[in-house]
């Protein structure tokens, strides 16, 4: 049997969705984890690169944060802010942008600005930096979310990122005719979003995770009429991720809950 954590199963499933010829777009921490299991494992033609313009690093050791000089190891190209986020924009691209939030809503927006009143605020966060942008020219936008009430609300403290606005067409009403929220990956499992409504619901639970358990820690309805249990990581992807991806551990064991067991 062979123990895995939350991140390394997260970053696998997120990477499953990644196919070859798309451009992926990492963020920090488990996103950065997930671009490069992605690269390795599941789609060696996708090109990953960060907002501070290391396009196509070589990954040979994995960056901690957008702005490690381990980002631009090994690129095809060393730029800047402004060339990376064109990438973004670039209509004849398929870009996948890697996020993380601290609250999400049913319709896949995010805040990653404040916790509370903006102006007398519980928690202030670093703000949008280059996620609001991101998440309205990217083809698609995958998030990264510990699975928390707290962090699933009903309404957001503060919308800082649009997904699918209010739902239905009310994103494309806005001007915004590209992009929207492809999915959220958490420690419980996997969700996408209804092709017409745009409301989240559950695609995936991930192994020894009861649908119960993520109804529980849901903070609005959810359907689970069509999930399925995520399949486990193998020995292999595992042995790509620890040996080939992240040998220091720098992300692989950064663990919240008690790690799963592969079979």
């Amino acid at each position: 049997m062979i123990q895995y954590s939350d991140n390394e199963m997260m970053a696998l499933a997120a990477g499953r969705f990644i196919k070859d010829g798309d451009i992926v777009f990492a963020g920090t921490g488990v996103s950065i984890l997930a671009a490069t299991a992605a690269k390795r494992i599941f789609a060696p033609g996708a090109v990953v690169f960060f907002e501070t313009g290391g396009i196509d690093p070589s990954l040979d050791e994995i960056p901690m944060a957008v702005a490690d000089l381990r980002a631009m190891s090994g690129t095809a190209l060393n730029s800047g802010l402004i060339e990376a986020f064109s990438i973004v924009g670039n209509r004849r691209l398929h870009t996948i942008a890697f996020l993380g939030a601290a609250q999400i809503d049913r319709y896949g927006n995010l805040n990653t600005t404040v916790i509370g009143d903006y102006f007398k605020p519980k928690t202030r966060f670093s703000g949008s930096g280059g996620a609001c942008d991101v998440a309205t020219f990217a083809s698609g936008v995958i998030t990264f979310m510990q699975h928390e009430k707290r962090r699933f609300v009903e309404k957001l403290d503060y919308l800082t990122s649009v997904g699918w606005y209010k739902g239905g067409d009310s994103r494309r009403e806005l001007g915004l005719k590209r992009g929207g929220a492809l999915a959220v990956v958490t420690n419980l499992g996997v969700l996408k979003f209804h092709e017409e409504t745009k409301e989240m619901y559950l695609t995936e639970y991930f192994p020894g995770v009861t649908i119960q358990k993520i109804v529980e820690s849901t903070g609005f309805p959810i359907d689970t009429s069509s999930a399925v249990e995520a399949p486990a990581p193998t020995p292999g992807e595992l042995r790509v991720l620890r040996e080939e991806v992240d040998p220091q551990r720098l992300i692989c064991q950064a663990i919240l809950a008690a790690p799963q067991e592969a079979k």
